[in-house]
């Protein structure tokens, strides 16, 4: 289906940004492509941007680095690229919050498939905000899914794109248990192709933000053996 997203395709081997943009200009995806992190930040500056495909391994600034400094300037969407095994960058990846990540090698089917799914996420995020959902208290968290913000006790707390959408899912339904599978469904509009631990690392990263005692969680809890639930408004 034609689209007129645009997509910064960050990686340093010419055969990979063919491999990629061919299926993404048929798509019918801008493409710009940089070949290195300064240049990446750099046209991400000149240019408007839907999606960033990020690999992590780059000359210069590394993806991490890269990832780290859009991610303190913009919500954009930020796929990151992986080597088999890179079990770390893929963790830091996520922390550091890029939304998503493959792992190579991968097929050009799932790299479509994951490019959909995240662009279409951000466009029924745009409509929810249209909307102007009401504000959710509780205990002096509240979030604000018109603004996209989040404070505990009045004091604004950063959350990446992805952290987001977990905790204003989890906090529509107050005590709901929510299994991996269904928060990745809830929050990618699908789970093909994604590890459920994936979610473990935002929760991690969620409580760091906005609990008091991460250890001693009182708005997120954990149900062992299944998934995660909100603190019930009773």
């Amino acid at each position: 289906m034609p689209t007129s997203s645009t997509i910064l395709l960050v990686d340093d081997e010419d055969s990979i940004q063919t491999l990629l943009t061919y299926p993404l200009e048929r798509d019918g995806y801008g493409v710009i492509q940089a070949r290195d992190g300064e240049e990446a930040l750099r046209l991400f500056d000149e240019h408007h941007v839907d999606l960033v495909v990020l690999d992590v391994m780059l000359p210069r600034l590394d993806g991490l680095e890269v990832c780290k400094r859009l991610r303190s300037q913009s919500n954009v969407p930020i796929i990151m690229l992986t080597a088999r095994g890179e079990e770390l960058d893929k963790v830091l990846g996520l922390e550091l919050g890029a939304d998503d990540y493959i792992t190579k090698p991968f097929s050009i089917r799932e790299f479509r498939s994951r490019i959909r799914a995240v662009l279409r996420r951000a466009t029924l995020v745009a409509e929810r905000r249209e909307q102007s959902d009401g504000a959710i208290v509780a205990d002096g968290l509240a979030i604000d899914p018109a603004k996209r913000t989040v404070t505990v006790h009045g004091a604004p707390v950063q959350l990446t794109y992805v952290e987001f959408e977990v905790l204003h899912t989890l906090a529509l339904h107050p005590g709901r248990v929510y299994t991996r599978q269904a928060l990745l469904e809830a929050v990618w509009g699908d789970s093909a192709y994604r590890e459920p631990r994936t979610i473990d690392v935002h929760i991690r990263h969620l409580r760091e933000k906005i609990e008091p005692d991460p250890r001693e969680p009182i708005y997120i809890f954990t149900v062992r053996g299944v998934g995660y639930r909100f603190r019930d408004t009773a």
